[in-house]
């Protein structure tokens, strides 16, 4: 016995797999389009260089495999696998496509529009490295801006910004709501300026874009916070009122958790999404398909209003 295995062939591990998958040597043979004993000769070899046996071939006509046969099994399929994916990542590269895409989304944006842009994309280029950022308001600009983004959704931006291209990709609706024990959530409408009287929960802005910039805030009380899910998690609990995006919040206001507010001032709005990137630096294949991902789900958002 070896004290050392050799390393074999990547042609010694793939005659071994097609013998596994098609149950002979003679049908191996026939698939790789060789003769049988060149097909022998390789398990041979293969097995002299691993120092153990692969197959029985002494009690089955068929070649079934030991016990060490089905350990070199398993790491042969890893390695076949990797070499497949090394060489589909070249050949992606070789075409221009990008080893991997960074991309920014407005935490804003709902998540069944982020599910099938992302699982879309995954089908469509599986040997893209994604990198996803989570981001509210300028902050998703100032990504794509610094470069830590090849391309972003964001939200709406009061003022151009040289150098981005945006292309409009839709909208989602905020409503402003509050748990059912809030002072605000009542059945009947609520005086004019009610709202400025209770605690408002606000999304902060984390960039210099929109710095002291206020969207859609009535009150004269505000807590700010940096994170959706928290000013979700507070609304829920009672904690101040807020506007938040209508996807995120129905499953509350179906079970009662939340109350959409009657407030004069502020009933619903909407909050406009684009795709940005830089006119610098602009988007390779595999982004331009994502973006006409997230165009395509505005289209098709547009054309099934009002169906019932």
């Amino acid at each position: 016995m070896l004290s050392e295995p050799g390393t074999p062939t990547l042609d010694q591990l793939r005659v071994f797999l097609t013998v596994v998958e098609v149950g002979s040597f003679a049908a191996a043979a026939r698939k790789l389009h060789r003769a049988t004993s060149v097909i022998s000769y390789s398990i041979t070899n293969l097995e002299m260089q691993l120092g153990v046996s692969l197959f029985d071939r002494q009690t089955t006509r068929k070649p079934q495999l030991t016990d060490a046969g089905r350990t070199v099994l398993a790491e042969a399929r890893t390695i076949a696998n990797g070499m497949s994916g090394l060489r589909a990542k070249v050949k992606g590269l070789l075409q221009g496509l990008e080893a991997e895409v960074h991309v920014v989304l407005d935490v804003m944006l709902p998540a069944d529009r982020v599910v099938d842009a992302l699982k879309s994309f995954r089908e469509e280029f599986p040997t893209v490295s994604l990198h996803l950022h989570m981001e509210a308001l300028g902050a998703v600009t100032d990504l794509v801006l610094n470069r830590g983004a090849i391309i972003g959704v964001s939200g709406p931006m009061n003022e151009r910004i040289n150098g981005i291209e945006r292309i409009a990709i839709g909208s989602v609706e905020l409503i402003p709501v509050a748990a059912p024990n809030h002072p605000l959530a009542s059945s009947e409408p609520n005086a004019p300026g009610a709202g400025r009287e209770f605690t408002q929960l606000v999304l902060s802005d984390r960039s210099r874009l929109t710095k002291d910039k206020e969207f859609a805030v009535l009150s004269n009380r505000t807590w700010r916070l940096a994170d959706l899910g928290a000013k979700h998690m507070l609304l829920r609990e009672g904690i101040g009122w807020g506007n938040m995006p209508a996807p995120m919040v129905q499953e509350d206001l179906d079970s009662g958790r939340l109350v959409h507010l009657n407030i004069p001032e502020y009933q619903s709005g909407k909050y406009a999404f684009d795709v940005i990137y830089r006119t610098d630096l602009p988007p390779g294949p595999a982004a331009k398909w994502l973006i006409e991902r997230f165009v395509q789900q505005s289209c098709h958002s547009k054309s099934t209003e009002g169906v019932l």
